[in-house]
């Protein structure tokens, strides 16, 4: 070799690092298009269009409803309610504008029928008005200043009818009504003392095995005693006014088969119920003579 060393000629080429430019863009990157602008304009003229047809359907409804009127009337939910008695408080709404119907307006008419509890309107579109009744429970038959009562389950007093009489044949009778109140609806109610009285007792002879067989007739006295009677007998069972019906009733039942049914039912004045593991008698003939038995 000479003085001056020999360096070969080698060509350097530049590799770009990760395919980026100088200006830290991706090279070869799509440009935004200006496609997407005139998409969004077409998506706009459909909205539009779809909420304007929408408009349109919404004003023919409103309209289309502001012509319809009512023809017909269908009632559900009567038994003891006579449909006549809802009828004829209907009748006139038939060819009015159905719009027009103010619901609860009725609903407080239909209200004032006695047996009605609860009613519910409404308007359908086909022009009907469909009225859902829900009817009162008749839970005991009374008499009250010489009118024929009957006693729902709430207490009201409402006019005894022969619909009710014919549906409900086996009503017990209560006896000794002496206090009432007026009611919103304007009819009678018991007063809260005997209400409770005779819903407690009534309910303790509904789930009874046999004594509601038995027992026809409640007695509510002016010192609260109370005390119940059987067909074809004058002794007086008396359950006082405590509560407790439940087991007096299953005293009653144990009573009857250990006892009545060996005396008979005219053997007695008095039966006293009230007090625990024991029952106290007076005889028909020696009323003045009360007897103690251990059930």
């Amino acid at each position: 070799m000479s003085d001056s060393e020999h360096v070969p000629d080698y060509q350097v080429t530049e590799i770009p690092e990760s395919g980026l430019s100088d200006s830290g863009g991706e090279e070869g990157g799509s440009q935004p298009s200006g496609d997407g602008g005139e998409n969004w304009k077409a998506v706009l003229v459909i909205l539009m269009l779809v909420f304007a047809g929408l408009g349109g359907l919404a004003f023919y409804a409103s309209q289309w409803k502001q012509a319809v009127a009512v023809r017909e009337v269908v009632i559900e939910g009567t038994d003891i309610v006579r449909r006549s008695d809802l009828s004829s408080l209907l009748q006139s709404y038939i060819g009015k504008n159905l719009q027009s119907i103010d619901t609860g307006e009725l609903e407080e008419k239909l209200l004032g029928i006695p047996y009605v509890k609860g009613i519910s309107v409404a308007r359908e579109l086909n022009g009907i008005i469909r009225v859902r009744v829900t009817e009162r429970e008749p839970v005991a038959r009374t008499v009250y200043r010489n009118k024929k009562l009957i006693i729902d389950a709430q207490g009201m007093l409402l006019p005894e009818t022969q619909r009710v009489v014919s549906r409900y044949p086996e009503l017990i009778r209560v006896f000794g009504i002496r206090r009432t109140v007026q009611a919103r609806n304007g009819l009678g109610q018991l007063s809260v003392g005997d209400s409770a009285m005779v819903m407690d007792l009534t309910a303790a002879l509904k789930d009874s095995e046999y004594a509601k067989l038995l027992i026809r007739e409640i007695h509510l006295e002016e010192d609260g005693l109370i005390f119940c009677k059987v067909t074809g007998s004058p002794a007086r069972f008396v359950v006082g006014s405590d509560g407790n019906f439940k087991e007096k009733l299953k005293k009653f039942e144990i009573f009857w088969q250990k006892v009545v049914s060996k005396k008979g039912l005219d053997a007695f004045y008095s039966v006293d119920l009230r007090f625990r593991d024991r029952v106290f008698t007076r005889d028909i003939d020696t009323t003045g003579i009360q007897r103690d038995m251990a059930l």
